[in-house]
């Protein structure tokens, strides 16, 4: 797999991997821990969630502005993982309020939101400068072969595609394990204390605390997560406030497991950063006196290299948007449409790596062999083939939910089985997050590492970690509108959610297919 690949490419991996394990911890669960642990809306949890998806990528521009400006990418990095690890050490430490929205709580949510700011702070330094770094070894693998002959040169230039690939798979062997971890010990520690995982209990005791009702609902799943020896069953507060602390609990262990990769990241890092070259270092070295005919030439391939790039950020926006409502709006859809009694809503985020770790050599293979027969598909016309392949995805779930009669989330939620049977409804079965992560996995590995080998390609020598950054900031752009996912889940039948996410993906693949000439003569 890494044969005539530069020798850095594996550490950077491993490095790069150890940091997504420890991140998609968190991610997994974020949107309904928020939801336990301090009883917000799906829409509320939604907006913070989408604020800190939003600081990850738009402080990755920060973190590339501050590695090109300083020219140490590696200490950069380094900052970037300790900064982490700490926002994941508050985020371990179980606080609790006792009462909902009094200054206790207020303080707790607001300190829980400082530490996801810290998380999107050292992602921030880590992330877009690992993918510069990553960049530049391909950089220097062509200048070698160029020296070579043209075939060399020829046969390093088709190593760049495949070697993002590789690099995101180990991104995914992280991801793949990552979302385990928080419902396990979550199961591990109810069980310990008599109780069992039920996904709607928490909100139900979230209600029961504010307005003292007791709904038949509420009896009835209270009744599936007791078990022997449980003290506090003819008290209904006290399970109430029990129950949303034993629940939260085991999800702030977990995040020790983050702390963990983080260090293991950063002594992989350290002991391998030999191996790795600082972008723009060797031309800043330079000094070359040009013609101004050549300094007017330069200038012309720099204004089109940049707008190429903006153009294909303005598509990036859109996929991420779409893209990741695998931790909003598909998550609350695993949480209350899809039968989870034996699977918790947050494992099934596990099927996205699973299929990239899976499906990535299968599309290696077919690309090769494609090359191989003289029809070499540009990076461009592969975005544009992922988003149709996005829009598959909700097509799908848009169909399926309109042939089930589903209402909107809020609606739903408000039933019991008597309600559900009497109404011709019923919870779908696991495969239909199967086949929906299947098209998003295909989709995100047309679009997403080789979106990263776009820019690389394509940014001037002297700003790839800015352009790397501005990646990153596209993907903070789409990160910011996917609250928007929740909210017309709650607010409509979800097919008609579905079929705006199914709009989004047509719209920007059609865009994408217009333009695709155009950048392929400025980036081949």
């Amino acid at each position: 797999m890494f044969k005539n690949h530069p020798k850095g490419l594996l550490p950077a991996a491993l490095a790069n991997m150890g940091e997504r394990f420890g991140y998609y911890i968190m991610n997994a669960v974020l949107l309904l821990f928020l939801v336990s642990k301090f009883g917000l809306s799906d829409a509320t949890a939604g907006i913070i969630y989408s604020v800190f998806y939003f600081g990850i990528y738009v402080l990755s521009l920060v973190g590339g502005i501050i590695a090109d400006k300083t020219q140490d990418y590696n200490k950069t990095i380094q900052w970037g993982l300790i900064i982490m690890a700490v926002g994941y050490v508050a985020l371990a430490i179980p606080v609790f309020s006792e009462v909902d929205m009094s200054a206790e709580w207020w303080s707790i949510l607001v300190f829980t939101c400082v530490a996801l700011l810290m998380i999107a702070f050292g992602n921030g330094l880590f992330k877009g400068n690992l993918q510069a770094i990553v960049g530049k070894m391909y950089d220097e693998l062509e200048a070698d072969a160029a020296k070579v002959s043209p075939e060399a040169l020829a046969e390093a230039k088709d190593k760049r595609d495949s070697g993002f690939q590789i690099f995101y798979v180990f991104i995914n062997i992280g991801g793949l394990v990552a979302p385990f971890i928080a419902p396990l010990l979550r199961q591990w520690w109810l069980t310990k204390h008599h109780l069992l995982y039920n996904s709607d209990m928490a909100s139900l005791c979230h209600q029961y605390l504010a307005d003292g009702q007791l709904t038949q609902k509420f009896s009835e799943t209270m009744q599936k997560v007791i078990t022997d020896g449980y003290p506090f069953a003819d008290n209904l507060t006290a399970f109430c406030h029990d129950y949303i602390t034993v629940f939260n609990q085991g999800i702030h262990y977990s995040f020790i497991a983050s702390v963990v990769a983080m260090l293991i990241s950063l002594v992989i890092f350290f002991a391998t950063k030999r191996l790795f070259p600082q972008p723009a270092k060797k031309e800043a070295a330079k000094v070359v006196d040009y013609t101004p005919e050549e300094r007017q030439a330069m200038a012309l391939e720099i204004k089109q290299r940049m707008y190429a790039l903006f153009a294909v950020l303005g598509i990036a926006i859109f996929f991420w948007f779409s893209f990741h409502q695998n931790g909003q709006s598909l998550s609350v859809f695993a949480r209350d449409f899809v039968i989870t009694d034996s699977i918790a809503p947050e494992i099934w985020q596990a099927l996205n790596p699973l299929f990239v770790i899976l499906l990535t050599p299968v599309i290696m293979w077919l690309f090769g062999a494609l090359a191989s027969r003289g029809k070499v598909i540009s990076t461009p016309r592969k975005i544009a083939i992922g988003m149709a392949v996005a829009g598959c995805a909700y097509l799908f779930l848009m169909i399926y939910s309109a042939a089930a009669g589903y209402p909107s989330g809020t609606e739903f939620r408000a039933l019991d089985d008597a309600d559900m049977a009497a109404a011709g409804l019923a919870k779908a079965g696991p495969w239909v997050l199967v086949v929906t992560y299947f098209f998003l996995t295909v989709a995100e590995l047309f679009i997403s590492p080789l979106g990263l080998s776009f820019v690389s390609k394509v940014a001037p020598r002297h700003l790839v970690g800015l352009c790397q950054g501005l990646w990153l900031g596209a993907t903070a752009l789409g990160n910011l509108m996917i609250w928007l996912g929740p909210v017309m889940y709650n607010a409509w039948a979800i097919q008609y959610c579905w079929a705006v996410f199914f709009g989004v993906c047509l719209i920007s693949m059609t865009v994408m297919l217009a333009m695709v000439k155009w950048l392929e003569k400025v980036a081949y």
